[in-house]
């Protein structure tokens, strides 16, 4: 798996700045199929820094429904991928 099929994009809310400033942990919403180390490599290749550790969480689609028709929102994965100590933090605009 190459390192941009690894990873979808950055998550960007308040609870992902905040642990990104206090743990120095980034989040991004990766392909379901990646596994810690894809996910590690991709991390290590596109922001050329050192990843200390990688957890995973799988978010499982929710029924919706408008009107009469019911369908389902897709099932997603999250990464928090904790950066090792004194790499310097990376800015999403560097990419």
């Amino acid at each position: 798996m190459s390192p941009f099929d690894a990873i979808r994009s950055p998550i960007i809310t308040e609870k992902s700045e905040t642990r990104r400033a206090l743990e120095n942990t980034l989040c991004f919403r990766v392909n379901p199929k990646a596994t810690k180390t894809d996910i590690k490599n991709a991390v290590e290749q596109i922001f050329k820094v050192k990843v200390a550790g990688v957890r995973t969480a799988n978010y499982v689609g929710k029924p919706k429904r408008r009107g009469q028709s019911v369908g389902r929102r897709p099932s997603w994965k999250k990464a928090y991928v904790k950066l090792k100590e004194g790499e310097k933090m990376v800015e999403y605009a560097q990419i």
